[in-house]
């Protein structure tokens, strides 16, 4: 099971963070913190899965991440899930951003808030993966967007 998903840059600052166990939010920044410091003390060409910190299970959970341009997207997983694949499941995520914001950059991650917690959504919920076929989240997006549309038409 997927324990928390965390997109960060370069920096540190936190740009997206989901939770799906439940941690008070000093701990939350905690975790943030030390996921940060333990991701980017790696050398670029290691293995992109390491063992969790201290504070969010330590040796029974892993941390995997990918690296793209300014962001890291981490998540962590209990010992369930397979490491490669949540590596390809992370790049979907990746790929669907990109569909959807043309070229996604971090401005994109603080600015469209709302539509990436619902693309995330439309990938995992709960901690489970729900969708990993880029082409069915981008048309229920698409679906998404066209509701909006046509709603936003009927008030005005």
């Amino acid at each position: 099971m997927i324990q928390a998903i965390l997109v960060f840059n370069n920096h540190g600052k936190p740009r997206l963070v989901r939770f799906y166990q439940r941690f008070p939010e000093e701990i939350q920044q905690q975790i943030v913190r030390e996921t940060f410091h333990l991701v980017l003390k790696r050398d670029d060409n290691i293995c992109n899965f390491l063992e969790g910190g201290s504070l969010i299970g330590g040796s029974d959970y892993k941390l995997i991440y990918r690296h793209y341009a300014t962001l890291y997207f981490v998540f962590c997983v209990d010992s369930s899930e397979s490491e490669l694949g949540i590596l390809d499941l992370i790049q979907v995520f990746v790929e669907t951003l990109d569909k959807c914001f043309e070229n996604v950059c971090e401005l994109d991650l603080i600015f469209h808030m709302d539509k990436v917690h619902y693309i995330l959504q439309e990938v995992v919920m709960g901690g489970m993966v729900l969708e990993t076929n880029m082409n069915e989240i981008v048309a229920q997006i698409e679906a998404q967007n066209r509701l909006e549309k046509s709603e936003g038409q009927g008030l005005g």
